[in-house]
């Protein structure tokens, strides 16, 4: 009689626990999903006031600014800068509503290219850990374009992956249309000279094969 009610009570318990299991995994499938971003507040030294860029008011350049930090994440990808190398800094501070989330310092005029920083203490009480990376080619424009007083980059970057990007090709590189036409002028004449010595190799093998036929014969 015991072990008929030890297996009832371990049968009803199993049943409890496989219902609260499917009820658990039920609520994480239909879990809201994670607040974005609504705003972004960016100070510097160099700067009066600080500056304020909304999603809703200016999309495009609020999604430049969001893709110089929305990335640092991890362990990093380099070590601490010398202090003297940062030059000015400026820090961002990124906002769903009225909630400051996140915040990360940007040094676009780093030397040797601009670095990011993500300090310890997050906004939000989280902890991610400090951490130095390697920042996007164009942080210099899209903090410029934000309103920051940076002096204008000498080439245009597109792309700009994580530390990377493509430089455009300044126009002072390109030559007056004169060299243009210089450089025509030169392929054209490459082009003759070529066709010549073509038609010059086909004749002396036509001549060397009607030597050869006669011969033959």
């Amino acid at each position: 009689m015991a072990g008929r009610v030890n297996r009832r009570l371990i049968g009803v318990v199993t049943l409890l626990l496989a219902t609260g299991g499917w009820l658990g995994a039920g609520s994480a499938a239909y879990a809201k999903p994670a607040p974005k971003p609504t705003s972004i507040v960016i100070t510097g030294k160099d700067l009066a006031n600080p500056l304020t860029v909304r999603a809703d008011a200016s999309p495009d350049l609020f999604a430049a600014v969001l893709d110089q930090v929305s990335w640092l994440k991890g362990d990093g990808q380099t070590t601490a800068p010398k202090a003297a190398d940062l030059g000015p800094k400026y820090t961002l501070v990124v906002h769903v509503d009225d909630a400051a989330k996140q915040t990360f310092d940007l040094y676009p005029l780093a030397k040797g290219g601009p670095r990011a920083f993500r300090p310890a203490k997050q906004p939000d009480k989280s902890r991610p850990g400090a951490a130095w990376f390697f920042g996007r080619l164009t942080m210099t424009e899209t903090l410029l374009a934000a309103g920051a007083p940076l002096p204008e980059p000498e080439v245009s970057v597109v792309g700009g992956g994580v530390g990377g990007g493509e430089r455009v090709i300044p126009d002072e590189a390109i030559g007056p249309e004169k060299d243009v036409n210089r450089l025509l002028g030169d392929l054209r004449h490459l082009i003759l000279l070529n066709g010549a010595v073509l038609l010059s190799i086909t004749a002396g093998l036509a001549g060397i094969a009607l030597l050869v036929r006669r011969r033959t014969r």
